[in-house]
């Protein structure tokens, strides 16, 4: 840099910081000193949280919610005396490999006023039964076909070599 050009440039560098002063914005100014003397507000404090109590599940051995709760005069009707267990001689039908929650009730057909139900397996497949198949795992046989549901009774194990029939009913799956 030249010396002889360096208080040229000072002199265009208080020039150019006096012209950005300017007297319009003194309105401004005066709000912020405004501001700056009123009262400053009050922060409210934290709250305070209640403490986490777990909450420990006991009804693990109670009947599931999502399940069709038996009804009472079904269970009025069941015999439980200790000759009730399965047919291990009976020739098993296709459906009783399936559980019993996969299969779905999907329709019913009347012929020579005979009615069938529809059943889905779960894997897709429609099948016709009657009154007297079995279906399902636990040894279940239908014992009544209406059009809107299907009644069937289990046979499940009550301890070794103890068995009782329990009611089960199929009800008509609704498309939704």
């Amino acid at each position: 840099m030249n010396m002889n050009s360096r208080p040229l440039y000072l002199l265009v560098l208080i020039f150019l910081l006096s012209s950005c002063s300017s007297p319009e914005y003194t309105d401004l100014d005066d709000f912020m000193a405004q501001v700056r003397t009123e009262p400053q507000g009050v922060i409210a404090p934290i709250p305070i949280f209640k403490t986490y109590q777990a909450f420990r599940y006991n009804a693990a051995a109670m009947r599931s919610p999502f399940e069709v709760p038996v009804k009472i005069r079904e269970i009025a009707n069941l015999s439980m005396s200790s000759d009730v267990k399965p047919n291990k001689n009976r020739a098993k039908e296709l459906l009783e490999n399936f559980n019993i929650e996969a299969i779905s009730m999907v329709g019913t057909l009347e012929r020579r006023g005979i009615v069938w139900a529809l059943v889905d397996d779960g894997k897709g497949s429609i099948h016709q039964v009657l009154g007297g198949n079995y279906l399902g795992k636990n040894h279940g046989r239908i014992v009544d076909i209406r059009h809107d549901s299907m009644a069937l009774i289990e046979i499940i194990a009550n301890g070794p070599d103890s068995w009782i029939e329990r009611p089960r009913t199929l009800k008509l799956k609704e498309d939704s």
